[in-house]
């Protein structure tokens, strides 16, 4: 028996008050569909980074996300690990085999959609740890985090996972990792690429972080920043959801 998934998808939608005045107002949508038409995306969880605060903070993400992971793998959810820039590492892997092994299903044209800017400033690279200068240090996924080899997928490449999704009929697609201002909106595999070409995805927001430095605009904590940028995709680009709602 299919196992189902029951998601409330949280977004903002502009409205107006009682004086006509533009507001926006949190809005909830309930859905609930085939554990097996579901996908998760592991964006970016790295064995290492150049930032000690972003190292950190993946550290302690990890073991909530792998029992997330468990559980949802449990009930037929699809499982994508998209560490990007390490896909060398996985060349002989069966989970990078399986993905790469599916015919090629060409994606609908880009939709076009407005692109507002980010409510943080994140020009300096975002680490609030001080590191004087950026530099790509990562080989793997976290070792925390399992892959399956009897089920799971490994891509960094956005065509590669859009078939996936097109050869399981996903129709609603969750992302998780990092950093949420960054990598999980630009990637090829991430939220708007995904949104452009018209799949349903959601943010998961309890198991994200973004790159953000509070002595930079807006001038407010790690935490405050990561929730404007979550507050900021509701708004723009896709809805929310809970873990506990997968696990």
């Amino acid at each position: 028996m299919v196992k189902q998934l029951k998601l409330r998808l949280r977004s903002h939608v502009l409205d107006h008050n009682e004086r006509g005045w533009a507001v926006w107002r949190e809005e909830i949508a309930e859905r609930s569909l085939p554990a097996d038409r579901v996908a998760i995306v592991i964006c970016d969880m790295w064995d290492q980074h150049w930032s000690r605060g972003a190292v950190e903070r993946v550290g302690e993400m990890v073991p909530r996300m792998e029992a997330v992971l468990a559980a949802a793998r449990a009930k037929g959810v699809h499982i994508i690990h998209a560490p990007s820039e390490t896909m060398e590492f996985y060349t002989d892997h069966s989970a990078r085999q399986r993905i790469l092994a599916l015919p090629p299903v060409e994606p609908p044209p880009n939709r076009e959609l407005p692109d507002p800017p980010s409510p943080i400033d994140d020009r300096d690279g975002g680490s609030d740890t001080g590191e004087p200068e950026m530099s790509q240090v990562w080989t793997r996924q976290h070792a925390g985090l399992t892959i399956d080899p009897e089920r799971d997928v490994i891509s960094d490449n956005g065509r590669e996972v859009y078939s996936y999704l097109r050869h399981h009929a996903i129709e609603q697609v969750l992302i998780m990792g990092v950093h949420t201002n960054m990598c999980i909106l630009r990637r090829s595999f991430a939220i708007k690429q995904m949104v452009k070409w018209g799949q349903e995805i959601a943010l998961v927001r309890d198991l994200t972080d973004t790159m953000y430095n509070p002595a930079s605009a807006p001038y407010v904590s790690h935490d405050e920043g990561t929730q404007l940028v979550i507050g900021y995709i509701e708004r723009f680009w896709c809805p929310s959801v809970s873990s506990g709602e997968i696990s």
